[in-house]
């Protein structure tokens, strides 16, 4: 005899599959039109700039080494990716020599939500919006750009994409990822008499350094 589960179960696996007759998306629409080629990291400096984003251009990875430092100002432990999934070399070297200890995710949430700052690369940049695409895995925890109230994100100049259509058109293996954080500003919410409240869901601070 059947439970009322499995009945409910059949019934659904029976019904008819909706929108079937609909043909597969050939293309995608550019909902931020006319993104200049040219000049994709000056387009994307001036976007995150407009979110109140702290966004800095390097000529090399010292310079941006040495502006994380500054950031940290002073502070003996992070949480962060892998150093092999940030695009800064000699990153671990510094860090090490400052001191500056990194948690690991497997520390668990409530050490990680001892650190001030988190550090990350990203899997994309959009130009269009300055929106940062995160994509979670082995050497990407999600805490590093969720749990610290200040964010540091670090970008190759080749990471930068004109839009998310772009990229998602040309990365078609995004769909096997698990989780991918798509980051645009700081958090901020006005779900509250349309106060709008800075870092209540994520942090309330981000910082880009471009390489």
């Amino acid at each position: 005899m059947s439970t009322a589960r499995e009945r409910i179960l059949n019934k659904l696996r029976a019904a008819q599959q909706p929108f079937t007759d609909v043909p597969p998306r050939t293309e995608y629409r550019r909902y931020v039109p006319d993104v200049p080629l040219e000049n994709l990291t000056g387009r994307f400096i001036e976007e995150t700039r407009k979110l109140g984003c702290k966004v800095s251009l390097h000529d090399d990875a010292e310079s941006a080494i040495d502006q994380l430092m500054t950031i940290l100002n002073g502070d003996k432990a992070l949480i962060g990716w892998d150093f092999s999934q940030i695009p800064l070399t000699g990153l671990s070297a510094a860090l090490e020599s400052a001191q500056v200890a990194v948690i690991p995710p497997s520390a668990g949430k409530q050490a990680a939500a001892t650190a001030r700052v988190g550090v990350s690369g990203v899997t994309a940049a959009l130009a269009s919006t300055g929106s940062l695409i995160l994509t979670s895995g082995e050497g990407r925890p999600r805490g590093a750009s969720l749990l610290p109230p200040l964010h540091v994100a670090v970008v190759a100049q080749g990471q930068i994409m004109p839009d998310f259509e772009t990229w998602a058109t040309t990365h078609p293996d995004f769909r096997a990822a698990s989780n991918h954080v798509v980051i645009t500003g700081a958090s901020r919410t006005a779900d509250i008499a349309m106060e709008v409240v800075m870092g209540v869901h994520g942090p309330g601070q981000v910082h880009i350094l471009i390489v």
